[in-house]
């Protein structure tokens, strides 16, 4: 059987890059990234399973009705707040990333629409600290080295999980067998 990382599965607006199981980067070491956007200028998106001890309406007043999780969404910058939902065109200027996801839009009108309606604001709205970025051609070239495993059929729901400790693990596991023994492997192997 064959055990390196990698499968066919080409980036798209909308893939999950799962990390290597091995990488120790402290921004993606086991991370989860949902990409809003993959072209010709780069690449663009958020790890979805690196939380701070923030919760949403710790950012701001503006927020105070928001109690989820917050999310580090990667090394770039981290000064900014950024979202994606799921209230559609309700949002001016949000971008359609895939199925009913959007990112971005009118902030203003987000707030308004949390304090007029009862959305189940966790359910619809996820909020990160930074971004995660590539160069052009930059991931293509990390794909080749094995950095990341690309995955394109998923359920949505899971954008919106901010409870599950192991969202790597077991996106991993349902990629197949080899991918399965991959996922069980300690994230020092020295240690066992």
């Amino acid at each position: 059987m064959d055990f390196s990382f990698k499968n066919t599965a080409l980036p798209q607006k909308g893939s999950l890059l799962l990390s290597d199981p091995f990488e120790d980067d402290l921004h993606f070491s086991r991370s989860v990234v949902f990409l809003c956007t993959h072209d010709e200028l780069g690449t663009f998106g958020f790890v979805l399973n690196n939380f701070v001890s923030l919760r949403v309406n710790d950012l701001t007043d503006l927020l105070s009705m928001c109690t989820g999780r917050v999310s580090i969404g990667g090394p770039v910058d981290k000064e900014n707040m950024y979202y994606f939902h799921r209230l559609g065109s309700d949002i001016s200027n949000s971008i359609h990333v895939v199925d009913d996801i959007y990112f971005g839009g009118d902030f203003d009108q987000l707030i308004q629409k949390m304090d007029d309606s009862s959305i189940e604001f966790e359910q619809q709205i996820r909020f990160f600290i930074g971004y995660s970025g590539w160069a052009p051609n930059q991931l293509e070239e990390e794909l080749v080295n094995n950095a990341w495993l690309v995955v394109n059929k998923y359920n949505t729901d899971l954008l919106f999980d901010t409870e599950s400790p192991n969202l790597w693990k077991a996106i991993m596991n349902g990629q197949g067998k080899k991918f399965e023994l991959l996922a069980q492997f300690p994230i020092n192997p020295q240690s066992n």
